[in-house]
Formats: structure tokens, C-alpha cells, sequence
């Protein structure tokens, strides 16, 4: 593959999140195993290169992908999986409109949710992980549009947008109970306030659904050590 078309993956040590939801009042702890992230939201270049597809409302090769379902991710993350040699996480069922997620293979796939804030705070534990204004592009500062990825300053872990500029989906349910199958979304976009673009803003919308703030990156499992 080509090598501008691979992700450049950031890999992250285990440790613990604190999740919370600020409509239940509900926090709880996550243990997260070792992984990797991509550095960036996923470019409409290397999503055309996969996909053949540019599905974006406003064009460029180093802006993010947006416009993209969460099932578009999905498939996007088995696509790339195939052309490096990698075997696919997920298994889609469309009959029934579900998927499965192997948990042991080595392919791309989408972060959980735990994973996710815990790669944006990279150790901190304020609400972002540096000055506004430095690390996101947001409704203050976008003058209405998207921007190039890795335009701001990273966070402590060489991580790029975790806030802004595009929301992230996530592989978790939101709340199956009262929204059944919406997935999560993480990050904030560039048309948000700054009380959006926060490390702990939890943000949903149903898996079919394209959004022209919503974007993606990928991660994926660190292999269990052959004895």
C-alpha cells in the first residue's frame, strides 16, 4: 500500500478512564487495554483511496471525511483491513442490521468510547487538554468550515482534533434503553460552542444517519503476547 494511504497510528499505553453522563449524572471507571490510534480523523484522501467514494460537502485531500455513517465507517475500517493483509474485525450481518466485533483481530476498527477519551486527555484531567484556541477548531475560530487535519497544536500524546473540527463516531450504543441503536459521537465540530468541545461531551446519532460534522479515525488492538 501506499504509505500516504496508511493511517499514521499513535500507540497508546493501558490505563483508566472516568467516563460520565451529564443527562443521568452517572460516571463510571474503564479499564483500557494497550492500542493504537490514528493521529488524525481519517482524510477524504485516504478515504477515497479505500473507498472510491468522496462523500464530503466541502472538498480537499487533508480534510477530514465527513458526511460518513457510522456503517460507512464500518465498512471502511474492514476495506483497509483487506488491502493491508489484516483480518477484518467486523462481521456485518445486513439482515438483521447488526454487526459483530472479534476482539482478537488485528484489523482496523473504530475506537470504544473509553478508548477515545482516554487518548484525548493523554494524561490530563481538566476539560481539554490545552487552550481552546490552540488545539480545536471550533465555531470561535473556523470562520465556518472545516480545516486541513493537524492544523492545531496535539495533545501531550502526538493526537491531532480530538477536539473539533469534525466529532468522532465511537463503536458504542449510546443508550439502548431510551435511543436504541444511536451510536456515540466524541469531540465536537467546527460549527460548535466551546462548552461542546470538551473531553467528556457525549453526543449520539442513529448508525445510518450523514452528517456534514461528523467524521472518524481508527484504531486497533494490540495482539495478546504469544507464550
Amino acid at each position: 500500500m501506499n504509505a500516504d494511504v496508511r493511517p499514521e497510528m499513535v500507540a497508546l499505553a493501558p490505563g483508566q478512564v472516568l467516563l460520565s453522563d451529564r443527562r443521568t449524572q452517572r460516571t463510571w471507571p474503564v479499564e483500557v487495554a494497550a492500542y493504537h490510534l490514528s493521529a488524525v480523523p481519517i482524510t477524504q484522501f485516504v478515504y477515497a483511496e479505500i473507498t472510491g467514494q468522496r462523500p464530503s460537502n466541502a472538498l480537499g485531500d487533508r480534510l477530514p471525511v465527513e458526511g460518513v455513517s457510522w456503517w460507512d465507517t464500518i465498512r471502511f475500517c474492514n476495506a483497509l483491513s483487506l488491502r493491508e493483509g489484516l483480518t477484518p474485525a467486523y462481521s456485518l450481518h445486513t439482515a438483521d442490521d447488526t454487526v459483530e466485533w472479534d476482539a482478537s483481530a488485528d484489523g482496523y476498527r473504530l475506537p470504544t468510547e473509553a478508548e477515545w477519551e482516554y487518548a484525548c486527555r493523554a494524561g490530563s484531567t481538566g476539560p481539554r487538554y490545552g487552550p481552546l484556541d490552540e488545539i480545536a477548531w471550533y465555531r470561535g475560530n473556523s470562520d465556518g468550515r472545516m480545516h486541513d487535519v493537524g492544523g492545531k497544536e496535539p495533545n501531550a500524546w502526538g493526537l491531532y482534533d480530538m477536539l473539533g473540527n469534525v466529532w468522532d463516531w465511537c463503536w458504542d450504543v449510546y443508550d439502548a434503553e431510551v435511543y436504541g441503536p444511536y451510536r456515540v459521537l466524541r469531540g465536537g465540530g467546527w460549527f460548535d460552542e466551546h462548552w461542546s468541545c470538551r473531553a467528556s461531551v457525549r453526543r449520539r446519532s442513529h448508525p445510518t444517519l450523514r452528517i456534514e460534522d461528523v467524521g472518524f479515525r481508527v484504531a486497533r488492538s494490540v495482539a495478546p503476547a504469544t507464550p
